[in-house]
This record gives structure tokens, C-alpha cells and sequence, in this order.
């Protein structure tokens, strides 16, 4: 009875650590995904591709943005949908001048930030990329940046440029949702 009594009180306090372990690892993370600065705004990055996660429209819009300004010389858009074209994506092309359907690539096969990261860079490589800028929401930003990061090899730069787009919202709750998935991918993944 005592021995029973001695696993049980080890096996909750094991639990309760690990429950206070994870909580401390959520709030921390918490704070690094909730103060992230939106860098769309006031830097002006510039490199040879530009890698859009998809997710939001404004996102996107910032990626042709960035390619018509010349900003990108290559401009990958990552996890659409296999179904879906260009002009599904971004009807305002044609508004755009003489932008190269050439310029855009569609990658159509991952569906999570890790398949991203993992499906741009062969991408990346066959494009001869020297560098590239990271297109995603603020939201999304921390872990899509970690990701790509310990994906990427160390010569090719890694820009931020976290935007903030329409339906975009920073509520408590999407973001203890992202830092939850932060907190798995960095046990997973880093």
C-alpha cells in the first residue's frame, strides 16, 4: 500500500513539473510571439526571392508588392492549394504591368510551416537565391523564421517581413494557439 502510494505521489509530481514546465515554456513563448514588430512597415528589404506563406491576403499582396518594386527578382508563394492558379490568388495582377508569370512560383505541396520550409528550398537552390525574404503575418512570424532558419543553410540570409493584413488579429487566443505550436515545434523540430 505504501509502495502504491510512493509511485503515485512520483508519478504527480512528475506531471505537476512537467505541467510547469510546458506552462513556463508557453508563457515565455507567449511573449516572443505577442511583441513581435511588424517590419513591413518601416524596412525595406531587398534579396534575390521573396518566400510568401500563405494564409492571409496580405501576405501576399505584399509579396507582388515587392516583386513589381523590384525588391525580389523571384517570388515563391508556399502552401497554396493544388487547385488554385495565379489569377485565383491575385486577380490584381493585371493591374500590375508587365509582371513575369515566369517570376512567380506556385508551390502547391506543403500544408504546414516545417513542409514550407522544406519544399521552398530545393526552390531556393535550383533559383541560385543568394538570399531571401520571409513573407508571413507577425503572428506567424517567430516560428515560421526559427523554421526556415534551421532548415536553411547558414549562407543564405533569411530576412523578416512580418505584416499585419486584413483578419489579421492578435486576440489572446490566436496567439496562445501559435505559441502552443511554437513550443511543440521547438521540442520537435529545433
Amino acid at each position: 500500500m505504501k509502495k502504491r502510494k510512493l509511485i503515485l505521489s512520483l508519478f504527480l509530481g512528475c506531471g505537476l513539473l512537467f505541467s510547469v514546465f510546458f506552462a513556463g515554456l508557453c508563457f515565455s513563448s507567449y511573449k516572443k510571439v505577442s511583441s513581435y514588430p511588424v517590419t513591413a512597415w518601416h524596412i525595406d528589404h531587398k534579396a534575390d526571392c521573396g518566400i510568401v506563406l500563405t494564409g492571409g491576403p496580405g501576405r501576399i499582396f505584399d509579396g507582388f508588392e515587392m516583386l513589381y518594386l523590384n525588391r525580389v527578382k523571384k517570388l515563391i508563394i508556399s502552401g497554396v492549394n493544388p487547385k488554385t492558379e495565379l489569377n485565383d490568388i491575385f486577380p490584381q495582377r493585371a493591374f500590375y504591368g508587365e509582371l513575369d508569370p515566369g517570376d512567380i512560383i506556385l508551390e502547391k505541396s506543403s500544408l504546414t510551416t516545417y513542409g514550407n520550409a522544406q519544399q521552398t528550398l530545393p526552390l531556393i537552390e535550383a533559383l541560385n537565391c543568394r538570399d531571401v525574404v520571409l513573407i508571413t503575418s507577425k503572428l506567424h512570424m517567430h516560428r515560421a523564421y526559427k523554421t526556415f532558419r534551421a532548415t536553411f543553410p547558414e549562407e543564405i540570409p533569411v530576412y523578416q517581413r512580418s505584416t499585419v493584413g486584413k483578419g489579421d488579429s492578435l486576440h489572446w487566443t490566436r496567439v496562445w494557439s501559435e505559441s502552443i505550436k511554437a513550443v511543440f515545434y521547438d521540442l520537435w523540430f529545433y
